[in-house]
């Protein structure tokens, strides 16, 4: 079978639309037919509105096709006596497939193995099938706004646009109205569209035909003409959001985030503070020292509180931070020399007070003296090196 193409398309803009009714589902079928006598081939083109179907036949598959559906046909004749056969049957198919002859034609939806669509349309005369393939989404979608949508706008446009009722001009006086409307049209199919449907009287009585059509319970109104809306934007951006109730700040926060934010800010007296360092064991001992020394010079009463505070600072670092694998070998090798001493650090000079100075200007210095040995620089960390063994 041949495939349809855009040549049997536009072979079939000169043709008109036939009705037929599937009456056990009550649809509607619209298709069109085209018949060479030239080179005896025919082909037709269906469509539900939604799908679109269409077959194409030679001369032999014409002839192989009528004789299947017409059994008292003749078999094959000769070359001239079958071509004229076979244009005897053209002529008859051709003339039941008009807007006159489609009427006495039955039409029935048939299965069949061969076609995605199938039917049958018989008569006293004669009988025909045809079965017709799906043509895909995009090209019937192109076939039905070239054969059926275009030409229908146009046709309402028009309607509503002549001054007369187009039922009542004559013939000849609607196709000239048709081909005026046509060139129009032809020249720019947009600016023709955008003329045909923004007619507030034709885009409103489609509107509600389709509502009504659709069973919608409010039926729009026709109108034959349209109010002009006010598009300026006056709309005001609210200073605060009440919806949340929330007080927003002159940055954009809420006011809980702006206190929030105040109060992670450092204030001068936190930074006098000395940071707080952790050294090890032996850095400890040495702070402490010279902890004791400062405080012993300032006042007996602090130089017998870090006196009891050093007492028990070994007991607490030997039984806690003192790891138990130098211990052992300690015990185990009395010959091993002894540790390396602690680095010695300078007593730093403080100027004796005098006993006229007052409570005050003691406290003062006592915190100068705090501060100042916060800030004393160690040398480097050296590990511990143990004695080797004797042998």
């Amino acid at each position: 079978m041949e495939e349809f193409n855009e040549e049997h398309s536009k072979l079939l803009f000169g043709k008109e639309w036939l009705t037929k009714i599937d009456t056990a589902k009550n649809t509607p079928y619209l298709f069109k037919f085209y018949s060479s006598t030239v080179d005896l081939s025919c082909c037709i083109l269906i469509t539900d509105t939604k799908h679109v179907w269409a077959e194409v036949l030679t001369s032999q598959q014409f002839a192989r096709r009528w004789r299947s559906c017409n059994a008292n046909s003749p078999s094959p004749l000769s070359e001239g006596d079958e071509e004229a056969w076979r244009i005897s049957c053209f002529e008859l198919l051709s003339k039941s497939h008009s807007i006159g002859g489609i009427l006495e034609l039955s039409f029935e939806v048939i299965e069949s193995y061969y076609a995605d669509f199938a039917f049958e349309l018989e008569c006293e005369t004669f009988k025909w099938r045809w079965e017709t393939c799906s043509l895909g989404h995009t090209t019937s979608a192109e076939l039905i706004s070239k054969h059926l949508i275009f030409p229908l706008i146009s046709v309402n446009h028009l309607a509503f646009s002549s001054p007369e009722a187009v039922g009542e001009i004559s013939d000849t006086d609607l196709e000239k109205a048709v081909d005026k409307v046509g060139r129009t049209a032809r020249r720019t199919v947009d600016t023709h569209m955008k003329n045909a449907l923004s007619k507030p009287r034709f885009a409103t009585t489609v509107r509600r035909m389709t509502a009504m059509f659709n069973f919608l319970p409010d039926l729009p109104q026709i109108n034959s003409t349209a109010d002009e809306p006010d598009l300026h934007f006056d709309f005001q951006v609210p200073t605060t959001d009440k919806g949340k109730g929330k007080e927003l700040s002159s940055k954009g926060l809420p006011a809980s985030q702006t206190s929030a934010t105040k109060q992670k800010t450092p204030s001068p007296e936190d930074s006098l503070k000395p940071p707080v360092r952790v050294d090890s064991a032996t850095e400890s001992d040495q702070d402490e020292l010279l902890h004791d020394q400062v405080q012993s010079r300032v006042s007996p009463v602090t130089s017998q509180s870090s006196k009891h505070r050093r007492a028990e600072t070994p007991q607490s670092i030997g039984s806690t931070s003192q790891p138990p694998g130098p211990a052992k070998d300690q015990e185990s090798d009395p010959d091993s020399s002894p540790l390396r001493p602690a680095k010695k650090v300078k007593k730093s000079k403080i100027s004796s007070s005098s006993d006229d100075d007052s409570e005050a200007e003691r406290k003062r210095r006592v915190m100068q003296l705090k501060v100042g040995s916060g800030g004393v620089k160690r040398g480097t960390k050296q590990p511990i090196k143990r004695g080797g063994k004797r042998f």
